[in-house]
């Protein structure tokens, strides 16, 4: 390390760490299953083709 953080600080950085990594791995799963839930609308539906008319 290159300096050192007064002892407060470091253990509220870790503490915000441990509450807020799981919770944010929690949102992203539930985000990525919504959103195969529904189909993958987001996709064309034939590979390589961006626009349906093409």
């Amino acid at each position: 390390m290159l300096f050192d953080l007064p002892r407060p600080v470091e253990t509220a950085l870790l503490r915000t760490g441990t509450v807020l990594a799981p919770l944010l791995f929690a949102v992203r799963v539930v985000a990525v299953l919504v959103r195969f839930r529904r189909g993958g609308a987001d996709q064309p539906s034939q590979p390589g083709r961006t626009n349906p008319d093409s």
